[in-house]
């Protein structure tokens, strides 16, 4: 179980490192830019120009993204720092209100309960409920735009509570609800608290983790153990995994989390490029009960608290199981200091079922063959939930994302029967309708930059002199050729895919080399057009986007989406119109789920999932997987061996 942890650079795309980070705060200190009052909201890697990395690496400069905040003022600064030159390249001052608001910090967390601790109105509000401010929780959440008075360049928290009776109570079990708080966290002051009238807060138990509320665990599961007596099959150099044909770099973000860089597929003496860089770009939590202390409930977990910043350290036998290798990350704090956190990124082989098989009736031969998968995942914690991203890579070239949703859902009082936008999860708790939706920014390179989208699509065809019987059916394909043309929604009733292709390099068919992205083809943005979160979250009305690589171009939502009024990233970018045909493309994919409560989400919810799938469709000339050797397992059988009927 090897832990790799960051202490070298030796690729531009290498992952930071302790001494990095330290180098970047003193360079932020030295050029005055630090006070008392001054928070490094984000510290990132700032990644070198991807052209000059590919033609001349050695001319590359580290160089980092520095966000500061002041706390007591609005003086928000966006910073690029060059460890070359020991010096701010570049320095650009936020307007709160055009720009929008830094990340949600920490210390607000707990800045909110302070200011409701002493507010009168919110604690008439707490009386009338019988409640001391020792028995509540709040928890602080991104506040959104609306059209409420007196809001538009301060810095919002909005409070909703929760009673709490214990220290280990998980106090989602008690809303206490009808009654929310809208917070200037910079000011301290509370602008409104908002009360339609106690209601009863659900008493019924939450904690998972109490045995008189889970009962005696049991006895009955043996122990399923995963072992590689050789070790693993991938190698790893600094950040640089290879691993039966495929070379990738695993990165860390303090925002977007895990991102692979550089992901290509060996054939022969070359690696040839499918993906220069892979994120999850954005996440959005939109809500979906219009009660008027929840209606403006929606949260976009990346650009607005971060999700790289909130990674778990990942154990052994919990997390992973097998022969696993870890990479740590050094993320820094909100004084700009450097933290390591171990085990941030677990790695390892998983087998998964049968590759190919096929039993000849004229030869009598019998072949099988297993498929495994290289797992390369992050665990992140947000509020009350908790998310897994995994990217699976596999033997035959399919590559496939995969997000992983558990732990505790959002809860309010439950009105009554039939109420529609809430599910009575445990008596008198409701559990709000709700999506979770992500954009995965794929910066395609397949066999170099200039790239092609085409739409394809099942097409049937009428009878006819081509077509007597009826039983034709064939594909429809168009070339998406400009950024407007190219925003488009998933349609599982023609089974609608992208076929991402390089028309400059064909295979020994002639055809262009290429991937097909396989949507889920689940539900877009539910909210209602023209709403606010429609506004600031418009990548999220789409399944696709494609935009011309622009390197300032990251996030779907825009760089800064706290607060942001809308308009920013995607819709922004690809207002340009851009041509997009055989050019350097970024594809942006939405996807997720669309969440109606079940009772058996409660108390911890089950995972659920949601992603995509990127398979070649000619990018090989044939199946790349026939040189994988028969499984060879203690007591093997002769189909796996490759031995055939006499």
């Amino acid at each position: 179980m090897p832990t790799l942890t960051p202490q070298r650079v030796d690729h531009p795309l290498a992952l930071p490192t302790v001494a990095e980070l330290a180098e970047v705060r003193a360079i932020v200190v030295a050029a005055g830019l630090v006070g008392e009052s001054t928070r490094f909201v984000y510290v990132g890697l700032e990644e070198p120009d991807k052209y000059l990395l590919y033609e001349r690496p050695e001319a590359t400069e580290r160089r980092f993204r520095v966000l500061l905040h002041e706390v007591d003022r609005p003086n928000s600064v966006d910073l690029v720092v060059s460890l070359a030159t020991g010096e701010v390249v570049s320095q650009r001052l936020l307007d709160a209100v055009t720009d929008g608001q830094l990340p949600v910090l920490d210390e607000e967390f707990g800045l909110v309960e302070e200011i409701l601790s002493t507010d009168p109105e919110w604690l008439r509000a707490l009386a009338a409920r019988d409640l001391e401010v020792a028995q509540v929780r709040v928890a602080p959440l991104s506040a959104g735009v609306f059209d409420y008075d007196g809001e538009r360049g301060r810095r919002i928290l909005r409070g909703l509570a929760f009673q709490q009776s214990h220290e280990r109570d998980h106090a989602w079990a008690h809303p206490i609800d009808g009654l929310v708080a809208f917070v200037d966290v910079m000011n301290r002051q509370v602008l409104r608290v908002i009360d339609t009238g106690p209601m009863p807060v659900p008493a019924e138990s939450g904690n998972f983790d109490d045995p008189e509320v889970t009962g005696p665990p049991r006895t009955t599961q043996r122990p399923i153990e995963i072992t590689q007596p050789q070790g693993p099959s991938f190698t790893v150099e600094g950040n640089l995994v290879e691993w039966e044909g495929w070379s990738l770099r695993v990165g860390f973000d303090a925002r977007e989390g895990l991102v692979l860089h550089q992901i290509g597929f060996r054939d022969g003496e070359r690696v040839r490029p499918i993906i220069h860089r892979a994120s999850i770009a954005e996440m959005v939590v939109p809500y979906g009960d219009p009660s008027p202390v929840r209606s403006w409930q929606n949260y976009f977990d990346t650009g607005e608290y971060l999700v790289g910043r909130y990674a778990n350290a990942l154990e052994l036998g919990c997390d992973c199981l097998g022969d696993i290798t870890y990479f740590s990350a050094v993320l820094a704090d909100e004084a700009g200091r450097p933290r390591m956190l171990r085990n941030a990124i677990c790695m390892h082989e998983e087998d998964f079922g049968v590759l190919w098989k096929h039993t000849d009736l004229w030869t009598g031969s019998r072949e099988v063959r297993r498929q495994r998968r290289l797992v390369i995942s992050f665990f992140t914690t947000v509020g009350n939930y908790d998310y897994g991203y995994f990217w699976y890579l596999y033997l035959d070239g399919t590559i496939e994302f995969e997000v992983k949703a558990t732990g505790m859902v959002f809860t309010s009082a439950y009105p009554g029967p039939g109420y529609p936008y809430a599910t009575e999860i445990a008596p008198g708790l409701g559990a709000p309708c709700h999506q979770h939706l992500f954009s995965a920014r794929l910066d395609m390179m397949i066999d170099g930059y200039g790239n092609r989208v085409e739409e394809v699509e099942s097409q049937r065809v009428p009878i006819g002199p081509y077509n007597p019987h009826g039983n034709a059916f064939t594909q429809r394909r168009t070339v998406l050729a400009t950024e407007s043309q190219a925003r488009r929604v998933a349609d599982n009733r023609v089974g609608r895919v992208w076929h991402i292709a390089n028309p400059a390099v064909t295979n020994r068919y002639g055809q262009p080399v290429g991937y097909t992205l396989y949507p889920e083809g689940k539900e877009t943005l539910l909210a209602a057009d023209g709403s606010s979160i429609a506004k600031r979250a418009e990548f999220a009305t789409k399944s696709l986007w494609v935009t011309r690589y622009d390197p300032a171009e990251r996030y779907a939502a825009g760089d800064f989406v706290n607060q942001h009024p809308g308009g920013a990233g995607l819709p922004r970018y690809a207002a340009a119109d851009r041509a997009i045909d055989g050019e350097d493309l970024v594809v942006w994919h939405t996807f997720g789920l669309t969440h109606f409560p079940r009772p058996e989400d409660w108390p911890i919810m089950p995972v659920d999932y949601a992603g995509f799938v990127l398979k070649p469709v000619g990018f090989f000339d044939r199946n790349p997987t026939l040189d994988v050797p028969p499984t060879a397992p203690a007591h093997q059988s002769p189909c796996c061996s490759g031995e055939h009927d006499e």
